[in-house]
């Protein structure tokens, strides 16, 4: 799977798995997934890695690898193609 289209998928299962009310389109590749970003929340956080690690059978080694890989869209479709290749 390419990085554009895990970057669509992302989108994807931010917008159906946590049931926002956007069109994943409008979802800005460098814009902030929590806070002023989305506006996503800790427990949203939770959910959130629960389904990019079923979704695309990575792990989430740690907090401070998921503080850089869910601070936007495109850092998080950079982590799932690193963590895919190893």
């Amino acid at each position: 799977m390419e990085r554009d289209q895990i970057l669509q998928r992302v989108r994807q299962i931010l917008v159906t798995g946590l049931r926002l009310e956007i069109d994943p389109a409008a979802i800005v590749e460098d814009a902030p997934i929590f806070g002023e970003g989305l506006g996503l929340d800790s427990i949203d956080a939770l959910e959130l890695v629960v389904l990019i690690e079923e979704e695309f059978s990575i792990a989430v080694p740690d907090e401070e690898a998921a503080r850089q890989a869910f601070a936007s869209i495109g850092a998080l479709a950079d982590f799932i193609v690193a963590a895919r290749s190893s």
